[in-house]
């Protein structure tokens, strides 16, 4: 059965952890003060509206997150979303429009036009990888290396843009790098295939303490299962040796496109139910190529710590 990590949709949890980002940005905008600059100009009692508007082409982010941001700078703050996320949008379009009290409209602009336009660049960028693999068997996916505290909030982003997420965190898989074979046991190092016999026992041993599931694209209902193995290698030969334990994904590191082309072929000859994913140093120019060696999966960094952020801006209407 095909297995897939956590897929970050719109959710509580990054609500929650939305929010307390939002207690950090309105705090260090304001401070104590409060925006001296609308507190000096603006009436207090001075209504208005504004528009949020695309200067550039993209796919669209971070429109669900409009509405909390504004709830906790004013709880009378309206929004009315125009597009949504996960859109394709081009310059001049209007993504949403904002009315209420001017002061606290000009508080949120900064902090909403931040959020809209890093997710939307990460949506943005997304897109332009999983286009570039259109027609093969592989799909996109992100890492973790993404802004703190920012994780779940970036994921979801790619997920807009088309990707596929990994794993959200150390907590939710088993990926077993060189650095978890280097410092081994009590005889010494780990071979990738110990590493994965040792890891699925542990989690049989202790299934009850530990508590994973499944979810299916096309299922409402979870499945309780062990936790996905993923293994990285770096050659050919710890590729051999480690199909024949059979983790559920082998991460192949930094591979030439002859050598991937390779780790596919001894895959589907060994152990074809086992999913190979290609990482390292992937970029615009050669995630195509990597995609037509037959890989299910190619996982790239650029996508969160990369991304431009899209040029949106706030007009008054």
């Amino acid at each position: 059965m095909f297995r897939d990590f956590y897929q970050n949709n719109w959710s509580s949890e990054i609500e929650d952890e939305l929010r307390q980002l939002l207690k950090i940005a309105i705090a260090e905008d304001t401070g104590i003060s409060g925006d001296l600059t609308s507190l000096a100009l603006i009436p207090d009692q001075l209504y208005g509206s504004a528009s949020i508007y695309s200067r550039e082409n993209g796919v669209m982010a971070g429109v669900q997150a409009v509405a909390t941001i504004l709830k906790m700078i004013n709880p009378i703050l309206e929004w009315q979303p125009m597009i949504a996320d996960g859109s394709p949008i081009v310059s001049g379009d209007k993504i949403g429009q904002i009315k209420g009290p001017v002061q606290s409209i000009l508080v949120a602009e900064r902090p909403m036009l931040n959020l809209l336009g890093k997710l939307s660049g990460i949506a943005t960028l997304t897109k332009k990888y999983v286009d570039a693999v259109a027609g093969t068997p592989a799909k996109i996916y992100d890492t973790r290396k993404t802004t703190l505290g920012w994780r779940r909030l970036e994921k979801y982003a790619v997920r807009c843009g088309g990707g596929r997420n990994h794993r959200t965190g150390l907590f939710d898989a088993v990926l077993i790098k060189d650095n978890h074979l280097a410092v081994g046991h009590s005889g010494g190092q780990f071979t990738p295939a110990e590493a994965v016999v040792q890891t699925r026992e542990f989690f049989q041993r202790h299934s009850d303490s530990f508590h994973f599931e499944h979810f299916p694209e096309n299922e409402n209902q979870s499945i309780p299962v062990l936790p996905i193995i993923e293994i990285e290698v770096d050659t050919l030969e710890q590729l051999q040796e480690v199909l024949q334990v059979r983790p559920d994904i082998v991460l192949l590191d930094n591979m030439m496109l002859q050598q991937l082309i390779q780790a596919v072929e001894m895959r589907n000859k060994l152990a074809p139910e086992v999913e190979l994913e290609a990482s390292g140093g992937i970029n615009l120019k050669t995630v195509g190529n990597i995609a037509t060696t037959g890989v299910e999966r190619i996982s790239v960094g650029a996508l969160t710590h990369s991304a431009i952020a899209l040029d949106l801006g706030l007009d008054w209407v």
